[in-house]
């Protein structure tokens, strides 16, 4: 017989002596696979919806949920390495050294996954909330595993690894802010009248939140008249133009009521000699 016949004979052979041994094995193999990734599916399913009545943000249950599928899934892929006959204990072990090799070459993405998780379970801040870190501000528009993003109110975004966050000084206005703003009247103006107009204008502004209250009052006696303090609380997407039409209102109300609004003013004396 032709040797190369005969070769190919032996592969043949060799061939179907495998599928026989192993077909039956890697089709329930497949089949464990399949099963596993169904319930991993539905097991998801069923721990968002425990975890959304529990009022956890959409993060942490995204998070929880993807955890939960994988772990079922691996959990059925053991069971399926299992039926093939596969040793484990040989497989787990090189995958241990392969790991440590990714951890030492993935150490600032693993960083911002730690960081990530620190945030997403303690919760400083949420999705909405108004933050101020480092030399950034802004609202937290996302957060993820590996960054924060925030939003500025000329619609550019900032996004911060999550590894800058943790362990900084971090100041959190949550939801709403303060506006800090500041009106001169003159020394000879009634002063409890011109309060009485900032609190009608405030109360008049739809933007301005009547809960907490504003703090209205007066800031300081300056060089050319008396300084009077606006700090209204609004929502975090209002801050800007609440700013511009609040100053527009006090300033169109004093000048109809007559309220002079002084400006920057020295004296100069001029002594002749020997005076």
């Amino acid at each position: 017989m032709d040797p190369s016949l005969q070769s190919l004979d032996q592969v043949r052979a060799s061939a179907l002596d495998m599928a026989v041994r192993f077909g039956p094995k890697l089709f329930v193999a497949l089949i464990i696979i399949a099963v596993g990734y169904v319930v991993g599916r539905w097991a998801g399913r069923l721990l968002d919806h425990l975890l959304l009545r529990l009022n956890l943000e959409a993060t942490v249950r995204s998070l929880l949920v993807r955890t939960a599928r994988v772990l079922i899934l691996g959990l059925f892929a053991i069971m399926a390495l299992q039926n093939l006959g596969i040793e484990l204990l040989p497989l787990i072990a090189g995958l241990g050294v392969a790991g440590a090799g990714v951890a030492l070459a993935m150490q600032g993405i693993l960083g911002n996954v730690a960081a990530g998780l620190t945030i997403i379970f303690t919760r400083p801040f949420h999705v909405g909330d108004y933050i101020s870190i480092a030399s950034e501000e802004g609202e937290i528009l996302d957060i993820s595993l590996f960054s924060t993003t925030l939003g500025h109110t000329d619609l550019s975004m900032v996004i911060i690894p999550n590894r800058k966050i943790v362990g900084e000084i971090l100041h959190n206005c949550g939801k709403i802010r303060q506006l800090n703003l500041a009106v001169d009247v003159a020394y000879g103006t009634d002063v409890g009248a011109a309060l009485g107009l900032v609190d009608e204008i405030l109360r008049a502004n739809a933007r301005v939140l009547q809960d907490p209250a504003p703090v209205v009052g007066v800031a300081r006696l300056a060089d050319s008249g008396v300084t009077l303090r606006v700090s209204p609380w609004v929502k975090v997407p209002d801050y800007v133009d609440a700013t511009g039409e609040l100053n527009k209102a006090v300033l169109d109300t004093f000048r109809a009521r007559g309220i002079a609004i002084p400006f920057p003013q020295r004296e100069v004396r001029m002594l002749g000699p020997g005076a």
